[in-house]
């Protein structure tokens, strides 16, 4: 695997946890073996993000969940990339399906805090995906295709990372990774459990 397709394995924390449950999570994170041509990225929510950037080893970097479009201004319970990087945070997730179907974002809006969050120097997790009613309509690939429009341009292709991120579990991991084209993982709710070592360890 060329080295700009690096494995990777996000967890997305999503909007669970408090500081004892996600300290005693990191403890057994920083204990585990993380295997050197693997890169493993933790996203907790916003409040924790500091928190988790203090307690996790150096090994594992920190994602935030979401982030807006501009850098500063009267965006009341946004975050800006450059407040994601002051806290020690590398990377964020954008587009993830929960922000497109429960909050209502657009490819538009998406597109722009990608392209924002780019420029400004962080590491993008950029989520696309059909929704079950398009899987069954069998419009699943042009669905992708206009999201991914939005997100990226063919010069990012070459070294974008394609990582799957359904449901993977401690069971299904080591399948999974053995697919062509899976670069990667990105995790919910095993994420918050021990198995998140073993999906770390998928592709030994």
């Amino acid at each position: 695997m060329a080295p700009s397709r690096k494995f990777f394995v996000g967890g997305n924390w999503k909007m669970n946890g408090r500081k004892q449950s996600l300290g005693e999570l990191i403890g057994t994170l920083n204990a585990a073996k993380v295997p050197a041509d693997t890169e493993v990225v933790c996203a907790p929510p916003t409040a924790y993000i500091d928190f988790a950037r203090q307690k996790l080893d150096p090994k594992i970097a920190v994602a935030a969940q979401n982030c807006y479009k501009v850098t500063n201004g009267a965006f009341t319970g946004e975050i800006s990339p450059g407040m994601i990087k002051d806290c020690g945070a590398t990377w964020v997730v954008l587009g993830h399906s929960e922000r497109r179907h429960v909050f209502g974002e657009s490819d538009e809006l998406i597109g722009q805090k990608v392209a924002h969050a780019l420029a400004e120097g962080l590491g993008v997790i950029a989520c696309i995906g059909e929704k079950l009613d398009e899987r069954e309509a069998g419009i699943t690939e042009k669905v992708v295709f206009e999201q991914t429009k939005s997100n990226v341009s063919d010069a990012v292709a070459q070294s974008t990372r394609i990582i799957y991120g359904g449901s993977v579990t401690g069971a299904t991991c080591k399948e999974l990774a053995s697919q062509p084209d899976v670069d990667g993982f990105l995790v919910g709710g095993a994420s918050l459990k021990p198995e998140f070592v073993d999906i770390i360890n998928a592709k030994q």
